[in-house]
């Protein structure tokens, strides 16, 4: 029994990781200029783009290459490829409850706006509550569901090699 909770754990742990590679391949993307789907994350982004293209250079790499590090790192520990085991899931525990948290959070709040449940603000723009409540968030939020997902099926798991 241990060792499929093991192997579905596992399956879990590459689905968050692609989730992560998902999300950070987008920052990646709007980091070198591209700029579909960029009015989904606010107008600040397109505006940002538009008029300190080295400033969101750097700021959207940064971010980019720390999403993929939180999406590799936990597979590399998994795999007994990253020592520090103990540390790393730990961090991958908050981290995991962390996106599940936010990105819940924020999807359901936008999907509430969108139904007509919550009044929106004044500073309203439907384009970044679509991206909110269909896109980024519950992508966050799958990511950190499958990450936790793996670590509690993992958690007595030795690391594998090979």
């Amino acid at each position: 029994m241990q060792k499929r909770a093991v192997r579905i754990g596992r399956g879990f742990l590459w689905a968050a990781m692609v989730l992560g590679l998902v999300h950070a391949g987008w920052s990646f993307y709007w980091a070198f200029g591209g700029s579909w789907l960029l009015d989904t994350v606010g107008q600040w982004a397109v505006v940002s783009q538009l008029h300190q293209p080295f400033q969101t250079l750097v700021v959207l790499l940064s971010i980019g290459l720390i999403k993929s590090a939180a999406a590799v790192i936990p597979v590399l520990v998994e795999y007994g490829k990253l020592g520090g085991r103990r540390l790393w899931r730990l961090i991958s525990w908050v981290g995991g409850l962390g996106l599940v948290i936010y990105g819940g959070l924020y999807a359901i709040t936008a999907m509430t706006m969108l139904a007509g449940w919550v009044a929106p603000t004044a500073a309203y723009d439907r384009s970044v509550i679509l991206g909110h409540a269909l896109l980024w968030d519950p992508l966050f939020f799958f990511w950190g569901l499958c990450l936790v997902l793996s670590l509690i099926l993992t958690r007595r798991s030795e690391p594998r090699t090979g």
